[in-house]
C-alpha cells in the first residue's frame, strides 16, 4: 500500500466514523473532527497490533468449528478493537457500552465498505 491509498483509507475510515456519530441509535459520539481523526488512528494501530493477537486466541475455536465461525470470531475482534479504541482516545466514547461498540462495529465496517467502493470505484 503506498501513502496515497493510505491517506486516502484514513480519510475514508474518519469520514465513515464521524458519520457513524451522528447516527443517535448507534451511540457513538466524537467530540469533534481532530478526535475523528485521531480515533482513526488508533483503529488502525490496534487492527495492525491487536488483530494479530486476537487472531491466534481465536485460532482453536476456529479450527475446530473448521472455520466455520471465522466471520463471527473477526466480527468479535473487530468490536474488540472499537471497545478499546473507544476506551484509550478522550473525546470517543461509547453512549451504552458493550452494546454501542457491537452496533458501532456494524455500522463503520457497512459505511468504511460502501466509501471504498465508491472511492475506488472512481479511481
Amino acid at each position: 500500500m503506498d501513502l496515497i491509498q493510505l491517506v486516502v483509507t484514513w480519510l475514508v475510515v474518519t469520514s465513515s466514523l464521524l458519520l457513524v456519530a451522528q447516527i443517535p441509535f448507534v451511540g457513538v459520539e466524537v467530540d469533534s473532527y481532530k478526535q475523528g481523526f485521531v480515533s482513526a488512528i488508533a483503529f488502525g494501530l490496534l487492527n495492525a497490533l491487536l488483530l494479530p493477537i486476537l487472531k491466534l486466541f481465536f485460532a482453536i475455536p476456529n479450527l475446530l468449528t473448521l472455520g466455520l465461525l471465522s466471520s463471527v470470531f473477526a466480527f468479535f475482534a473487530n468490536v474488540v478493537i472499537f471497545s478499546v479504541a473507544a476506551a484509550l482516545i478522550p473525546g470517543f466514547r461509547l453512549r451504552r457500552g458493550i452494546l454501542s461498540a457491537v452496533m458501532g462495529a456494524i455500522v463503520l465496517s457497512v459505511v468504511t465498505a460502501l466509501a471504498n467502493s465508491f472511492v475506488y470505484g472512481l479511481v
